[in-house]
Order: structure tokens, then sequence, then C-alpha cells
């Protein structure tokens, strides 16, 4: 016989605190008001002179957006699992709630950073915290770039060639100018081909958190992008990247600079690297490698695939999920105990 209970609801949360819930850890560590703060600054709400029903608290679509990064869910998803979910609705305030953001407020909220360019906004005031926190970049930085694939789209010969040019077929109707992706880019890595736009990153060694990024198209190279993402915060002056970075006129500025370049070397067909240079690239791979910690974590959250078309919402979608990373990366580090020294 199943027992029922008129305090099935807590009864419910206590087991639910017992066995740990990872969103209320989260809560101990993040203060959510400041991050609502800056996006709010950012990306100030909408005015309410045309009346209407209110807008959601920021923060509260912050920690929306935030669990839709941490687990991977669409805007479809998101609300389902809010309607359905305790732990989801406890994380964001909505346990005694009849309302909830659905799809279309999720979008729209979206929408608001996009247009007001404060994509970014989330990732700059979780990194001001993580320093609050104490974990500064430190021991030197890692620089890679992960390709993120977008919904590949099937064009004509003819279509392809004006998309190349950045612009449309005028016989499009608008239905299908809204669902082609005419910014993502081809590329080829190993051998095998690639569709949609590439995330590159730098982490610092000591605690593997990601301290600049920049979103660009797959077909863009990564090297292109080398001197956006140096942190010049980092206590160390060590760089190390591998060998698609290799550019002997940039290194010898940068040693100019100051900084320590420890970019692996490759060769060629003509010209294979000597022994020494072997030994040397395996000294920098064995340090370098954290870094792919950091790219399987956003793997773990979904980092490796987009549903969203255009640049501008890529970059939403992927400077959202670090921040997340982040988020759970400052959660680990607090409740393993890693001072931060």
């Amino acid at each position: 016989m199943i027992k029922t209970s008129l305090f099935a609801d807590q009864e419910r949360e206590a087991k639910l605190n017992q066995l740990g819930d990872a969103l209320q850890v989260m809560e101990q560590h993040v203060d959510f008001a400041a991050l609502a703060a800056e996006v709010d600054l950012a990306a100030p709400r909408p005015s309410r002179e045309r009346g209407g029903r209110p807008p959601f608290p920021t923060e509260l679509m912050v920690r929306v957006l935030l669990i839709q990064q941490l687990f991977n869910l669409s805007d479809e998803q998101m609300e389902f699992q809010l309607l359905d979910r305790l732990s989801f609705q406890r994380f964001v305030g909505l346990r005694a709630s009849s309302q909830i953001p659905d799809r279309t407020t999720i979008w729209n909220f979206k929408e608001r950073l996009i247009q007001a360019g404060a994509s970014e906004s989330v990732f700059d005031a979780v990194n001001r915290q993580l320093s609050r926190h104490g974990y500064i970049a430190r021991g030197g930085q890692m620089i890679d770039a992960s390709i993120v694939q977008a919904p590949k789209q099937s064009l004509s010969k003819e279509e392809k060639a004006i998309v190349s040019e950045g612009a449309m077929p005028a016989d499009w109707k608008p239905a299908k100018r809204r669902q082609k992706d005419v910014e993502a880019r081809w590329t080829k890595k190993h051998g095998k081909s690639y569709f949609g736009y590439k995330v590159s990153v730098n982490a610092d060694k000591r605690y593997k958190l990601v301290r600049k990024l920049k979103v660009s198209t797959a077909s863009e190279h990564d090297t292109l992008h080398f001197e956006d993402v140096l942190d010049c915060a980092n206590t160390n002056r060590d760089i190390l990247a591998d060998k698609g970075y290799v550019d002997g006129e940039r290194e010898a500025r940068l040693r100019q600079q100051g900084w320590r370049l420890h970019i692996q070397r490759k060769g060629s067909k003509d010209k294979p690297i000597s022994a020494a240079q072997q030994r040397r690239n395996h000294r920098i791979a064995k340090t370098r490698a954290r870094i792919e910690h950091v790219f399987a974590g956003l793997a773990q959250m979904g980092g490796k695939t987009l549903r969203s078309i255009g640049l501008a919402r890529a970059r939403l979608h992927l400077t959202w999920k670090v921040a997340a990373y982040n988020l759970q990366r400052l959660v680990y580090l607090k409740e393993a105990g890693v001072e931060a020294f």
C-alpha cells in the first residue's frame, strides 16, 4: 500500500537535501544577486510605460539560463523541467509560484542581452566573483580552441556562392531566412569536415578556470585569436599552446614584451622536427593537456553543439556555457578545500 502524507513536499525536499542537491551547494558559494545586477547594468530591463504583465526578475532569469547551460536544455525543455522538477523550482525561487518562464520568455530574455550587446556580461561578472573568492589567474595560461558544430545547411551551389559572400539569396522567403544560418562556416580538422563556430579560450594553469574567450566562425584559424585571449592579469608570464599557434614574428614580439612562450613545434614532410623538439613538445603537452580538461567539462554540458542560428546567438550560448563551467568549477574548488593563494 502506498503511504500518503500531508507533508510529502517537505519530506521530499528533506530527502533531496540528504542525497545532495548540487544546485543548493552552488547557492552557498555564488552571489546571484550580484550577477543579476551586472546583467541589468549591461542590458537594462525594458520599460513598463506600455503596461502589460511585469517581467520576471533578472536574477530569476539568470538562474534559469545557468540551469539551461549546466544541463544542456533547449528553451522548450527548460519550460517543461521548471514545471516538473523540484530542484529546479527551488533553485530559481518558483516552488510556491503558479507561473514559470515559458519558452517565449526565455527566448526574449536572450534577445534582450543580444540586442544590448551584453552577451559577455555574466561571464565578466562570474570572473569578478572568482577574484573575490581569491581564485585569481595563477601559474601561467593555456590557450586552445574547439569547434562547436551547428545544424548543417542544405544549399544549392548557387546559394552557397551567395552565402559565402555574406549575402542571402533574394528568392528566400522570410520563414526560410530565419531557418538558415548564413554565418556559420565549414572547416576541416584531421581530414574531417565540420560546420559551425569556434570558441577560443584561455584557462589559467593553477585552477583551470577560463579567463578569456573569443567566439568566431569555424573557418577562422586558431592563431588569429591568440592575442585576443591573452590574459595580462595572470601572475605568471608563461603561455602554453599547441603547434597550431606557431608564428615566429608574433613570438618574437611577445618575448620582447616579457612573455615566456611554450608553443609546440611542428614539422613538415621535407623537414621533420628533431628529437630535441619532440622532447620539448612532450614536456609542453604534459602541462598543456590541462586545458583539454576544460573542453571535456564543456563537452559534458553540451558545449560541442549548438541549437541556435547565427554568430550573435552562438556567442551568447557559448559565453553563458563557459560562465556556467566556471561556476561549477568554483563550487568544486570550494567544496574540495582548494585554497586560493
